[in-house]
């Protein structure tokens, strides 16, 4: 029988239907250009749903050696798992503390974020047992989603009852139109935070995240908490995007076929040809992310916005033909030179050629979205491109 580890050695992104390429040096100049734009105020980074998709291990401790020392994730899971790659950063977890995690945040050193009034009676009662350890408080300035209602912060701010061992190290609050910088809930958001900034005096307080340092000083206070914008996305509606792409999602051509005049393409003949074309099947549909609302036809989207998505290959933006499937995507490469493309290529989902919005908007969606979406049959490649 042949040995074939003898004289092969298998390359899993070279061979996988769909790779995502990570630039590293992307994402860490995405973090110091954040940072500047942050001013005085410290930047931290926010590595939550995997690092946008990316991979909290390597984008974690990419970040972590780029300086960055203040984190941000969603799940005390996820606090543990970047607790390994930066180990002596401040990690925050927005989703709060809950019985049956005080081990794991006490093991890990991880800072709750108390967001609402029976996570701060739990957390005053495991402080009672444990002792002095630091917690962040999520205040609430008409997001209307978490956090403390603001009257009820403040009052607990002077309250000279509450337990000399509950001591935040931070104050925050989220925009809900950071997005939008035309919009007056920035201003109300704003003026609601400053109250409870300056009712903790001497604590470090926190409005912005990637949206709302666009926005200027007013809103930085000391610390700023990018996200989307770490990963190549836009921030702000309407701005042209400044960030460096950080994701490139691929799949493998596995069919070139030509099709007559007259004949449909995919389920519920979404897509009748008007000429002879040309057609790459590939290795990507809404099961690995790619979404079905980018199909060319036969969805309701296409209604709305009436063009679909756009793959990229040959030096080439190729629409989507017909209804993406679940494991399947077909795109129409009939002006591309014939034999530009062949089986075995690589199409460009999104990435340097298609800007990640750009592939979110012909779904009717938003890039965080996209980035999140991308399923577990895609392989990952880090590299730490330099210009």
């Amino acid at each position: 029988m042949t040995d074939f580890a003898d004289d092969y050695e298998d390359d899993r992104f070279a061979s996988a239907g769909l790779r995502l390429t990570v630039d590293l040096a992307a994402l860490t100049e995405n973090w110091k250009d954040m940072a500047r734009r942050s001013g005085k105020a410290r930047a931290a980074a926010v590595v939550k749903a995997d690092a946008y998709g990316t991979g909290i291990e390597d984008a974690g401790e990419a970040l972590y050696l780029a300086g960055a020392r203040d984190f941000f994730v969603a799940t005390v899971d996820e606090g543990v798992t970047l607790r390994l790659y930066a180990p002596e950063a401040r990690i925050f977890v927005l989703a709060g503390i809950w019985p049956g995690t005080e081990r794991r945040f006490f093991e890990n050193d991880l800072v709750p974020v108390i967001s609402s009034e029976e996570q701060l009676a739990f957390w005053m009662a495991v402080l009672a047992d444990y002792g002095d350890y630091p917690c962040a408080l999520h205040v609430d300035t008409g997001f209307n989603r978490l956090g403390l209602a603001m009257e009820d912060a403040i009052a607990l701010a002077d309250d000279v009852s509450r337990p000399a061992s509950f001591s935040p190290v931070l104050v925050m609050s989220h925009l809900a139109c950071g997005d939008d910088h035309a919009s007056p809930m920035n201003k109300q958001q704003l003026e609601s935070f400053r109250r409870v900034s300056d009712a903790y005096e001497g604590i470090d307080s926190s409005l912005a995240a990637s949206a709302g340092i666009f926005l200027g000083s007013d809103y930085h206070f000391d610390m700023t908490r990018p996200g989307i914008s770490l990963y190549g996305g836009e921030a702000v509606n309407g701005m042209a995007n400044p960030m460096r792409a950080v994701v490139t999602a691929e799949a493998r051509v596995i069919q070139v076929r030509t099709v007559k005049s007259g004949e449909s393409v995919s389920y519920g003949r979404a897509m009748k040809l008007t000429r002879d074309s040309r057609l790459a099947i590939v290795s990507a549909g809404y099961a690995d992310g790619y979404m079905r609302s980018q199909s060319s036809g036969g969805v309701p989207l296409r209604q709305v916005v009436p063009q679909g998505g756009h793959g990229f290959v040959a030096g080439r933006k190729v629409p989507v033909a017909g209804r993406i499937t679940m494991d399947l995507t077909i795109f129409d490469i009939t002006d591309l030179p014939e034999g530009a493309v062949s089986a075995g290529d690589y199409v460009e989902l999104f990435g340097k050629n298609i800007a990640v919005d750009d592939a979110a908007r012909a779904a009717g969606t938003i890039g965080y979205e996209m980035l999140t979406s991308m399923g577990l049959r895609h392989e990952r490649q880090y590299v730490a491109e330099e210009d």
